[in-house]
């Protein structure tokens, strides 16, 4: 399984402005385009985080999910929640001949930590030997940063203010800090059956 990011958190999307008041930076100096560029790289580098911690998406854009098989004949767990939509599904031959899916044979199952894409009828397409099946989808909690929920929000911004507080400092990586943790806790998905069928 291999999962990557289609498009990007839209820079305009970012609130690099309510991070800087939160961080009490300055305004009207000369290298402020510099600070707006280091509050956007760390503003990113926590979503990246908190993301990877919940398996959450927090801000809506496109994933794409690229699978050798199925897990199961008539459905697959989504690796990021929550999914708004499932775009396309495709098919490839080990020689990468792709057949675009109908969607009337596809249905989305939404779900607060394990999303599903499952079969109308009896069965998901098949994939064929040495062929691989891509799943474009769009997850996230809404296209605008007022869509995240405020204590993801907050665990963002106090993670951002992390980075930037231990900028200078060499080999400063840290575990998450316990304020974070405690804000991001409810949100993570506990896996209680070692892969098995939820």
């Amino acid at each position: 399984m291999m999962l990557s990011e289609v498009t990007p958190v839209p820079q305009a999307v970012l609130p690099v402005a309510e991070f800087k008041d939160h961080l009490r930076l300055g305004t009207g100096f000369a290298d402020d385009g510099a600070q707006d560029a280091l509050a956007e790289s760390y503003l990113r580098a926590a979503i990246a985080a908190v993301e990877g911690r919940i398996g959450k998406a927090l801000v809506a854009r496109d994933f794409l999910l690229e699978l050798n098989g199925w897990r199961w004949p008539d459905s697959q767990a989504f690796p990021l929640a929550p999914v708004a939509a499932v775009g396309a599904v495709t098919v490839k031959d080990r020689d990468g001949v792709a057949d675009l899916i109908d969607p009337s044979r596809y249905r989305l199952e939404r779900d607060a930590h394990r999303p599903k894409i499952v079969a109308t009828g009896a069965l998901l397409p098949g994939v064929p030997v040495g062929g691989t099946v891509e799943v474009v989808f769009t997850a996230g909690f809404g296209p605008a940063w007022a869509d995240v929920p405020v204590d993801l929000a907050q665990a963002v911004f106090l993670l951002a203010a992390q980075y930037h507080e231990t900028r200078h400092e060499a080999g400063a990586a840290k575990a998450m800090p316990f304020g974070v943790m405690a804000l991001i806790e409810r949100w993570r998905t506990v896996r209680v059956l070692g892969g098995g069928r939820p």
